[in-house]
């Protein structure tokens, strides 16, 4: 059974908290307009783009997603904004108020990285005849995965802490030191256990699909 089968969560109100979800986005963008805030400028328009993959993967490549993996996808870009803009009025956004909102990211972020590349992987695996790939492999395949991403990110919002120091700028992204980026490891790592552990039951549709796009382009 499904999460949403559980929950109660019919795929219309998923699709309409998605539309809810990038409206808000939109307004996020110009909040950050009208406060000259670099970060929720690049930030929200990052997370728009990202929203907006799951249609041009349907209208593109005829890859149509399940309404609970768009939600999924839009509710991981969406929570990271709303951490970016905070409350209204306030001097410090989530990120620097909740003590929980980046782990809380990190996990859903790490999550859905996961489950691209349990996807990708997957159908290849499927697709390829002389390639086979155990379901042990798959799970530290995936662990793995999130983990060197995980890493990268860390390197890039440190070069761009870094840089802005220079530049006299406000960083996009933010680092906290050694003990946060640990801990974002961790929560990264979580995100890729529940994929690994779940990700056979909720997404062997998206790989069915993906598999036939691979070999539809080969014909």
């Amino acid at each position: 059974m499904r999460v949403r089968d559980r929950v109660g969560v019919s795929q219309l109100w998923q699709r309409r908290i998605v539309w809810v979800m990038e409206a808000s986005l939109v307004g996020m963008f110009f909040i950050g307009i009208d406060r000259g805030n670099t970060g929720i400028i690049v930030n929200t328009a990052i997370a728009l783009a990202i929203s907006q993959l799951p249609a041009v993967l349907e209208r593109d490549y005829d890859i149509a997603l399940d309404a609970g993996l768009t939600l999924w996808i839009t509710a991981a870009v969406w929570l990271h904004a709303v951490g970016t803009v905070g409350m209204p009025g306030a001097d410090q956004n989530f990120y620097a108020t909740i003590w929980w909102w980046d782990h809380l990211t990190h996990a859903l972020s790490s999550s859905v990285v996961a489950a691209v590349g349990y996807t990708t992987v997957r159908a290849i695996d499927l697709h390829s005849e002389d390639i086979y790939l155990p379901p042990r492999f798959m799970f530290v395949f995936i662990l793995l995965f999130v983990l060197a991403f995980g890493v990268l990110w860390e390197v890039i919002e440190f070069t761009l802490g870094e840089f802005a120091a220079l530049a006299g700028a406000t960083s996009v992204l933010t680092q906290y030191g050694l003990e946060d980026t640990m801990l974002d490891l961790v929560f990264n790592t979580i995100g890729a256990v529940v994929v690994a552990v779940w990700g056979t039951a909720h997404l062997t549709d998206v790989v069915g699909i993906v598999t036939n796009v691979i070999e539809n382009r080969q014909r």
